[in-house]
């Protein structure tokens, strides 16, 4: 299997003098012309920062968990004295890197919507939160994603910007994940490409992106604001974007759809809140389970919408939906996800496996006296539910802390409304 790696850059990379900075704790892109950002109006910002009392409870919370966990961290009370008198003197604290690295694995850990929690101790963790400018955030971003990939053999990383303080917001990147698909809306209003981003493809275009090829797998540009307030492009270059050319074992004409999909699924507008400190710019990823991929980025009927297509291809009655073409057809559209990647070697999950690993995961948390939050709905895969373990059983919803937060705002800049 080639392993795709596309576009080229159309404009000169813009690279930010930015220190290395940038080891793991565990073990530029093209810029947007300065006139185009005069197309739309700044998002608000405003910093996620609690008052002061707020902050302080949550800090504490947090620095016990922490201390509680680590047994280096030695006595709480006086890490907890010096946050108290940090606060009252600025408004805000500063982690420790062990406070930053513990937080942003315990993060994963309490991911209610995550099945893939049983590895949130291998998280690698680049502190780099002394970065809040948009060169500085995208210059970065494409190494994460560089060491992220590692050669198809995925390392679940988060890079840490700078966070939110009292009247200094951090960074934001408005695109859902680093690598994005394009998705063009036409006169009829058809869309090529992914119609989840439609909203951002439309704002990157009043930004001055040119567009790419026009196929149905353009990369994004990264949306990127600072402090301003004010979005800015940058380009991803060739060789941070790993995607896999998708065929199936049996079926040859399946390749002859050109279907792709990137490899790294890096979530990056989600913030990441630890003692009452959010973090706003924290990309961070693990690596797919297929059914991501050939159940709902390929398959929902308001993204790629590919059943009825793979079902033509394997000659299966679609006039009834009691002939289960459907099902067949997703299935073998996962099939061929997973064969795909497997034969290039790049790192993806099954959902039977994972399944069996969450409840691994389970036990071995509450071996260790803690309880596992989960949201059913995302646990359990999108196709054969039932055939899977999780499926069986009832969960505790409510939500643990430190943990990965979804704004609504964050949310409206992926779709790609900035008058909010």
């Amino acid at each position: 299997m080639r392993k795709s790696l596309l576009r080229s850059l159309r404009r000169t990379v813009t690279r930010a003098a930015v220190p290395e900075g940038a080891a793991d704790a565990a073990v530029p892109a093209a810029r947007c012309p300065v006139d185009a950002l005069t197309a739309v109006a700044p998002t608000p910002v405003h910093a996620s920062v609690p008052g002061p009392a707020g902050l302080l409870e949550e800090a504490e919370d947090f620095i016990r968990l922490h201390h509680s966990e680590d047994p280096t961290a030695g006595d709480p009370d006086a890490r907890i004295a010096a946050v108290r008198a940090e606060i009252e003197a600025t408004g805000t604290y500063r982690h420790t890197p062990a406070e930053l690295v513990h937080g942003a694995r315990v993060a994963w850990r309490n991911s209610n919507r995550c099945i893939g929690r049983l590895y949130w101790r291998s998280l690698r963790i680049r502190d780099l939160r002394h970065i809040s400018d948009a060169d500085g955030v995208a210059a970065e971003a494409v190494t994460h994603l560089r060491r992220a990939t590692n050669g198809g053999r995925i390392r679940p990383l988060i890079t840490v910007f700078a966070p939110d303080a009292p009247g200094r917001p951090g960074p934001r990147i408005w695109n859902e994940q680093l690598v994005r698909y394009a998705g063009y809306t036409g006169r009829s209003g058809a869309v090529t490409g992914d119609p989840r981003n439609t909203g951002l493809t439309e704002l990157a275009l009043r930004l001055g992106w040119p567009g790419g090829p026009g196929t149905s797998f353009d990369v994004l540009p990264l949306v990127i604001e600072d402090s301003d307030g004010k979005p800015r492009l940058f380009e991803l270059p060739d060789d941070a974007v790993l995607e896999v050319e998708l065929d199936h074992p049996e079926q040859s004409w399946c390749a002859g759809l050109g279907l792709r999909w990137h490899a790294v699924p890096a979530i990056a507008n989600m913030c990441l809140e630890i003692g009452g400190i959010c973090y706003p710019a924290a990309p961070f990823n693990g690596w797919y389970m297929g059914t991501e991929i050939g159940a709902r980025n390929l398959a929902d009927t308001d993204r790629y919408d590919l059943l009825p297509r793979i079902a033509e291809g394997l000659g299966l009655d679609t006039s009834d939906d009691r002939s289960l073409w459907k099902d067949r057809a997703l299935v073998e559209l996962n099939r061929a996800v997973l064969h795909s990647f497997d034969r290039a070697g790049v790192t993806i999950a099954d959902h039977h496996t994972e399944s069996r690993r969450f409840l691994t995961h389970m036990d071995r948390e509450r071996g260790h006296g803690r309880r596992v939050g989960a949201d059913w709905s995302w646990i359990v895969p999108p196709i054969s539910g039932s055939a899977t373990p999780v499926f069986h059983r009832t969960y505790d919803p409510a939500q643990s802390h430190p943990t990965y937060v979804h704004h609504p705002e964050a949310a409206a800049r992926a779709r790609g409304d900035f008058d909010m």
